[in-house]
């Protein structure tokens, strides 16, 4: 009995560890073509719908996103072709 124990102990463990891989990411990113009020609107939705998106904020006045996103759901490659899809193009501010 104790060894059944044991082993869902050490399986209880390994399953907890497997979260420490995982990263959340903040990226800022240079967003173009945002000319009116409804285009952060637009630029936030667009990259809240890409998996892994946590938080996202929009600036017009700075013309930049800044998202943060979980790195073993998705990527900035994949936050990039979001905005870009929908016609705001966007690259990361180094």
């Amino acid at each position: 009995m104790k060894q059944i124990f044991a082993a869902i102990f050490c399986m209880a463990l390994l399953a907890l560890g497997t979260g420490a891989l995982a990263a959340e990411r903040t990226v800022t990113l240079s967003v173009k073509n945002m000319t009116c009020a409804s285009c952060p609107y637009i630029v936030k939705k667009s990259l809240t719908r890409v998996d892994g998106v946590i938080a996202v904020d929009v600036s017009l006045e700075r013309q930049q996103a800044v998202v943060q996103y979980d790195d073993t759901r998705t990527n900035v490659e994949a936050l990039t072709a979001a905005t870009t899809r929908y016609g705001f193009p966007s690259s990361v501010i180094q």
